[in-house]
């Protein structure tokens, strides 16, 4: 299972240490990949695969209020397919805007788990 957070995030935080909780209660350990931005930086593949396993899009995992993505054009930027390259683009040059965290499980699952809920979820699978 690969996460990836902004440290700064209490959400974040919970979703890295669930995994190690949920183990210790008895459920199947889960072995758990820390990718954090923006030091682990993703590139355009890699969006591409996160953004393909739930079926979103790029606009759908961006904080479009974030300083960053106005900066970028973002929040004005079409939502069509003829766009979606630049999102990507922009979201690799910076991944700050990039709701977090993501959660992305071995058995294709991935989600944007802005709860302990939500995290559970690909636990369970």
């Amino acid at each position: 299972m690969e996460v990836r957070i902004g440290p700064a995030r209490s959400t974040c935080r919970s979703a890295v240490s669930l995994p190690d909780a949920e183990g210790a209660e008895g459920a199947e350990g889960a072995e758990c990949t820390v990718l954090r931005y923006p030091e682990d930086v993703p590139g355009p593949d890699e969006i591409r695969e996160v953004l393909e396993r739930p079926g979103r899009e790029p606009w759908d995992i961006t904080r479009t209020r974030e300083a960053a993505a106005e900066e970028l054009g973002l929040g004005r930027c079409p939502r069509d397919d003829g766009s979606r390259e630049r999102w990507i683009a922009a979201l690799c040059e910076h991944p700050r805007p990039i709701r977090r965290p993501i959660v992305t499980a071995e058995d294709g699952t991935a989600v944007v788990a802005r709860t302990d809920e939500a995290v559970r979820g690909v636990l369970s699978r």
